[in-house]
């Protein structure tokens, strides 16, 4: 069923012609796709289906056209983007030339294909927040994998699967939270959900909100943010529950969009790294609380 197109008349006919490839100058830009089995094989290792047209050019722009006016296969497009981004099929083409062509589009729509970890995604430009940026680059640095796995499925599913977005979303701190217990040598809650698990890594980090040893309006001010800490835990889960692709839906089930993922995923990044940042800092000096 047909609703409105994910991408601009632009990005659709870029992608058109990147999928086949052409020439500019003396470089190649995008794929090198020139027969119809190989077209078949391109579309089909993604998952989809091949429009059925005469000639490869008409195959590629009924496809793609497809995709974009089809909620239900906006994921799918995404996929094919991330395809022409991956520097792993520019053997014979120009990588930078072709990303940055693709790139010149994508930002009148507000994405971008972005080096995510190791994976180029396709991201909107809001997600380019600091704490979302700075996650990024300290999971990695750490080499907390189950994070890095969670908080990239969170940037890559925000606009094309909101609802897988939101549950990558708790996913990251549930994984962020579990890896500093972990390092800790600290057990798990018995409940190993979002909310139980912050609580569990707060209380050892030293981040309860009803600490008593601090000054009278330190501690007021302090105990205000670290209760939102706790509730922003709280409402990604509830947004999780309510909203996300992990548990079964009725009849009745609400819609999400990516306004509200890209939400969860800024809320997600913020209170994971503070967490990190806590971590790091009590490993260094073991005896420091944050202060």
């Amino acid at each position: 069923m047909a609703g409105n197109p994910l991408f601009s008349l632009s990005v659709v006919t870029a992608l058109n012609r990147l999928v086949g490839g052409f020439s500019e100058g003396d470089e190649w830009l995008g794929m090198r796709i020139n027969t119809h089995a190989a077209l078949d094989d391109f579309f089909g290792a993604l998952g989809i289906a091949v429009a059925a047209e005469p000639s490869i050019n008409k195959k590629i722009r009924a496809t793609i056209q497809r995709l974009n006016a089809n909620p239900t296969e906006y994921k799918q497009l995404i996929a094919v983007i991330e395809q022409l981004a991956d520097p792993r099929n520019h053997q014979f083409s120009s990588h930078q030339l072709t990303l940055d062509h693709l790139n010149s589009v994508l930002r009148g729509d507000g994405y971008e294909a972005r080096l995510v970890g190791e994976k180029y995604r396709v991201v909107s430009t809001g997600l380019n927040a600091v704490a979302a940026a700075a996650l990024t680059e300290t999971v990695d640095a750490l080499d907390l994998q189950s994070v890095q796995a969670d908080f990239e499925r969170a940037i890559s599913d925000a606009e094309a699967d909101p609802a897988g977005a939101l549950t990558s979303a708790c996913s990251t701190v549930e994984s962020v939270c579990k890896c500093i217990l972990d390092g800790m040598d600290r057990p798990y809650p018995n409940k190993e959900d979002i909310s139980h698990l912050s609580n569990e890594v707060a209380k050892h980090l030293g981040l309860s909100p009803a600490r008593t040893d601090l000054p009278p309006l330190l501690a007021q001010d302090l105990k205000q943010v670290l209760g939102g800490l706790q509730s922003v835990a709280g409402g990604i889960g509830a947004l999780r529950t309510h909203f996300g692709d992990a548990h079964g839906k009725g009849k009745a089930r609400a819609p999400i969009d990516s306004r509200i993922a890209r939400l969860a995923i800024h809320a997600a990044s913020t209170l994971s790294l503070f967490y990190i940042e806590t971590w790091q800092r009590m490993a260094k000096t073991p005896s420091t609380k944050i202060k």
